[in-house]
């Protein structure tokens, strides 16, 4: 099999960094990008022999070489600046001439002073600098933020951008140009995500379509789904962004970084400026979170694959297990309990509690509420950030209403 026509050196870049991780499993790997495995193993010999020169094809010139002048290394400056759509300061370019082979670049005044010069130094009027504190996971895939950047208007139509970014690492998973926002549309960018990065732990999104329900109904079946492929699902409090901070601060920089100033004329060429951005920042952009290295430099695949079908949905022996119906209900000690529409026609289970007549009511791992039998009521409970997030905010004792740094 051959590697797909779209950024060629780029999914070269990312699959050898990906099979390098200690523990990594290369065969595996070569299924999800899709090549043979004497394929994957020819890059990873030549990037062991000549880094990443040895991605890209023989007759390509080397990005970087020694000895510049200091007027080329200004205009490596402001190519840098030109490229990042005005975006990257002192401290960013700094790092990224130095990832690239300068043996000393200039330092991030120095550097300030050359985008004055040159005109491209502009104070955005948002800017804060003052001190933040944040939250993260402690390893990869133990949490996923996913969301839909606001709308914005392509010559063809509209475009929704799917952002999917890894908690700990920032990497960005997932970055899709979609015609809408519906749930078919949104588990099919998000199947080949998990088919090539395995599955996370848990999945933090806010109240909006398809995975969010503002109505009484605490569950939606995109997030059934998701349960079933035994991913843990948490909602973001309602009005509150910075529970998904660092997905808001994704989509900063990818409006600064990508779509200030420009025009799309549709969908494909969209995407085809997401799938370029995406690779640089995730493999050569500096993140000041993660001490000026890059998200690559933290990531590693899930060992979780994704499963070519859903697993079978089982029990304890101690469960009473009842099939909902096709308005939603299940029927348990002569009472029809009103489960909702998104289960129709899966099972769940009724767990006997401590307390008599009261039931944990169960849907794979997930508990969904609690069954009264002694007041005939059936309480569930949405699922909320506090599940995803809380353990990590208080590793870093942030208070629960700061949001995190944006960087």
């Amino acid at each position: 099999m051959s590697w797909r026509e779209v950024s060629v050196s780029d999914e070269r870049e990312e699959f050898v960094r990906l099979a390098l991780v200690r523990g990594s499993n290369v065969s595996e790997l070569c299924r999800r990008f899709g090549v043979s495995r004497s394929n994957g193993y020819k890059w990873l010999r030549r990037y062991a022999a000549e880094g990443l020169a040895g991605l890209r094809d023989r007759s390509r010139r080397p990005q970087t070489s020694p000895g510049r002048t200091e007027a080329e290394v200004e205009g490596a400056v402001v190519a840098i600046r030109d490229g990042s759509n005005g975006a990257w300061g002192g401290r960013k370019i700094g790092k990224v001439l130095g990832n690239g082979g300068m043996a000393a670049p200039p330092a991030p005044s120095t550097i300030t002073g050359i985008l004055r010069r040159h005109g491209r130094l502009e104070r955005g009027a948002g800017e804060h600098h003052g001190p933040y504190r944040r939250f993260e996971r402690s390893a990869p895939n133990e949490l996923w933020q996913m969301d839909f950047k606001g709308e914005f208007a392509i010559g063809s139509g509209r475009c929704h951008a799917l952002t999917v970014l890894d908690d700990h690492a920032r990497y960005s998973l997932g970055l899709q140009a979609c015609a809408n926002q519906q749930d078919l549309t949104v588990r099919g960018r998000l199947t080949a995500i998990f088919e090539r990065y395995g599955l996370p732990q848990q999945m933090l999104m806010d109240n909006g379509s398809p995975w969010g329900d503002a109505g009484d109904q605490p569950w939606t079946a995109f997030g059934v789904w998701l349960v079933r492929l035994g991913i843990g699902v948490s909602h973001g409090r309602p009005w509150h962004p910075q529970t998904q901070g660092k997905e808001e601060r994704f989509h900063r920089t990818l409006k600064a970084e990508v779509l200030a100033g420009k025009s799309f004329a549709d969908l494909a060429q969209c995407q085809r400026a997401f799938d370029t951005w995406r690779h640089i920042y995730n493999h050569e952009r500096p993140h000041e979170a993660l001490g000026m290295g890059v998200p690559a430099d933290r990531y590693r695949p899930s060992p979780r694959a994704f499963p070519t079908t859903l697993p079978p949905i089982e029990y304890g022996p101690g469960d009473v297990v009842r099939r909902v119906d096709v308005n939603g209900f299940i029927s348990f000690k002569a009472r029809r309990w009103r489960i909702g529409k998104p289960f129709r026609g899966l099972i769940v289970a009724l767990r006997p509690t401590l307390n008599d007549g009261v039931y944990a009511v169960r849907f794979c791992a997930h508990n969904l509420g609690l069954a009264d039998l002694n007041i005939n009521e059936l309480n569930l409970t949405k699922p909320v950030r506090t599940d995803a997030v809380a353990s990590s905010r208080t590793a870093t004792n942030q208070p629960q209403n700061q949001p995190e740094r944006r960087q």
